[in-house]
């Protein structure tokens, strides 16, 4: 799968885009300047996204490349 079917995939369970996402990450405090804050472990983001947005593994940590400044299909 594709680093934008992951993003599409997101959208259509979430109706999040990524800039709805990277708006939530800050929102928690994830995010310092449009990325990854240090200390900000994947884990605790993946755990917080399946909580919360019903995400599965993959799709959250396809949102962790994308706060990492991944960029590919993330328009």
């Amino acid at each position: 799968m594709s680093f934008q079917a992951y993003l599409d995939t997101i959208k259509a369970k979430t109706g999040k885009s990524p800039d709805d996402l990277r708006a939530y990450a800050a929102g928690k405090g994830w995010t310092e300047g449009g990325t990854l804050r240090p200390g900000v472990k994947a884990g605790a983001i993946v755990a917080d996204l399946k909580a919360q947005l019903g995400l599965g593994h993959g799709h959250a940590m396809a949102v962790v490349a994308l706060l990492k400044g991944k960029t590919e299909g993330a328009d």
